[in-house]
This record gives C-alpha cells, structure tokens and sequence, in this order.
C-alpha cells in the first residue's frame, strides 16, 4: 500500500520502521524542529530522523490543514494515511483524502484514555492492564471507529518509560495486521461507546506535584507514571527534588507503634513528616502508610540514589517535606 505516515515522538518513530518494511512510504508529516538545551539548538523530531534513515520525504507545516499542505498530501495519493501521537488535529479536508482511510495508532484500549497522556494515565490510577488500538479517524478526538486492539499488562515496576517501549513495539505489530485487513478488505468497524470513554489530557509539570495528604500508593504511582518526564517533585530543605523511584511501606507495621513495656502506643505522623532516615533511604509519612525514597533528583544535581543524596543532605526525622 501507499502510505502517508503521520507521526512525532519515539513511539511514532518505532510504528513507522515496522511499516517501511512491507509498505511503500511515500511521505511523512511531522512537527516542525524545537529549540532545545540552553544553546537553543533545533532538534528534529524522532519521526523526521527515522524518515531521513530510509530517505522519505519529510513535510514539517506549522499547520497541517493549510490548503497547500492539503494539496500536497493529495498528490503523493495515498491508500492509506497512519497516524501515530503527530500532535495536530487532521481536518476533513486531509481525513477525505485516502480511500482506505486515515488510521491511527492510539496507546490504550479505547474509548478509555481519550487523549494526548494514556501511557502516564494508566499508570497513575492503577491500571493492570493497557494496550493499543487502531482506528478509523474522525474529526473528534480518538473517537473513530475502532478496528484492532491487542492488550499489554502492567507490572508493579512499570513506569511511563517502560510502558512507553512495551506499547510502541506492540503498536507496530498492530499496525501491520490493521493494513493487511485494510488491504484484503476484511477489517472491521466497532464503535465506541462514550459512556465508558475517559480522557487522558497532556501533561504538565504541575501534574508532578506530589501531595502528601494523599496515599503512599497513589504516590508511588504518580512517581513511576510520570518517570521519566514530567516527574514526581516534592520540596526538601528549601530545593525542589525529583523522586524517580520509591516503595510503599505499611506504617502500622514499622511506624505507628511502639512497645513500651506490656502497653504499645500509637504513634502519629503528619503528611510529609520524615519519620526514619536510614544509611540507603528515608521514609516520608503520607495520608495513607509512607513511601522509601530510593531514586531521585536535587534541584541543579544529576539523579542519583539516595545514599548519595543522603551524603551530601542530612536529614533528620521529624523534619518535614514542603508540599502545600
């Protein structure tokens, strides 16, 4: 098939290496290059480097409905266009173009995580199982008729790096059964249903702010969704710190009591209080048991684990997080 592939970041990049092996690549759209690091360099997108690899023309419009760029995508005529994470809303003008459709390759199990964030999401509220759908697309927002899906597990130790790589090599696998269907004429068309639609929005370094009121294990899956981008951050002595990794601890076991004699008292802890400070961690008290901090980041400092931060920031329990 003729394929105009549209598409930004590494997840895009991994779908469109798996199509150039057993499609014809005519063209590929992606954002234009970003300034980046303090010398403000421009930096092409993972999609246009991989293009660039297998010499496919590359268009990067700032808008892509623009009745130039239209007419472009219309010359190369396309049996299909694929769409992976590009970042622009395609108009009616782009979606009439082919005639086996616009498809695009969307990071969960539709109509659940709707939007640009489904990876990080689905990590953050616990999910244990995700996945990647391929749809027909429309002018709403990953609302198209659905056609594939294949499903992928979370693990406890997943973060949204780890995630990101298990869907991306699962989505290119997908990618190819939906244009074969296309191909010999046999795929599908199941509609979503909106009543179990969810919607997964973009996301913000603000997003990272981790509140102590909330449970140890909400916070330990905000800190490995948002790993490694934007990333869990809390305030210690004055500096903003990262937190990349940490473990739920049950407090009633370690914490909140204490045997005094025959009698034990139960022992309180504010949320954001450190209550222990040990050579290779320390446990911060939140709403709900506490968390172990194990990997993280000072503000202007490589990450690190914390025995290396621990050297050159002593705690103290009883000190307390700066979180509100």
């Amino acid at each position: 098939m003729r394929i105009i592939y549209m598409g930004t970041p590494e997840f895009a990049a991994i779908a469109l290496s798996a199509i150039v092996k057993e499609h014809e690549v005519v063209a590929v759209v992606t954002q234009p290059d970003k300034p980046q690091g303090r010398n403000r360099k421009l930096v092409p997108t993972p999609v246009k480097v991989k293009a660039q690899e297998y010499e496919i023309p590359v268009y990067q419009p700032e808008k892509v409905r623009e009745a130039e760029m239209v007419e472009t995508l219309r010359s190369y005529k396309p049996d299909a266009i694929v769409v992976a994470a590009y970042g622009q809303i395609l108009p009616e003008s782009i979606l009439s173009i082919p005639p086996y459709g616009c498809i695009n390759i969307h990071a969960s199990l539709l109509p659940k995580y709707r939007g640009a964030a489904p990876i990080e999401r689905a990590i953050i509220d616990g999910e244990t199982v995700t996945g990647v759908t391929t749809m027909y697309m429309e002018k709403g927002l990953d609302t198209g008729d659905m056609i594939d899906k294949v499903e992928v597990a979370i693990t406890p130790e997943d973060t949204g790096a780890t995630l990101h790589d298990k869907l991306a090599e699962a989505g290119a696998a997908l990618i190819l059964e939906t244009l074969t269907k296309l191909e010999n004429h046999t795929a599908t068309r199941t509609k979503q249903d909106d009543a179990q639609s969810c919607y997964a929005s973009m996301l913000s370094k603000e997003m990272g702010r981790m509140d102590f009121a909330k449970s140890a294990e909400e916070l330990e899956r905000l800190i490995r969704g948002l790993n490694p981008w934007p990333c869990a951050y809390t305030e210690i002595d004055g500096k903003n710190v990262k937190i990349y990794k940490a473990k739920v601890i049950a407090m009633d076991d370690a914490y909140k009591t204490q045997a005094q004699g025959k009698v034990e008292q139960t022992l309180t802890f504010a949320p954001g209080e450190i209550v222990e400070v040990a050579k290779k961690y320390f446990v911060i008290a939140c709403g709900t048991d506490a968390l172990q901090i194990q990997n993280l980041q000072p503000e202007g400092k490589k990450p690190m684990d914390t025995v290396a931060y621990l050297n050159g920031n002593p705690l103290k329990a009883g000190m307390a997080v700066n979180w509100k």
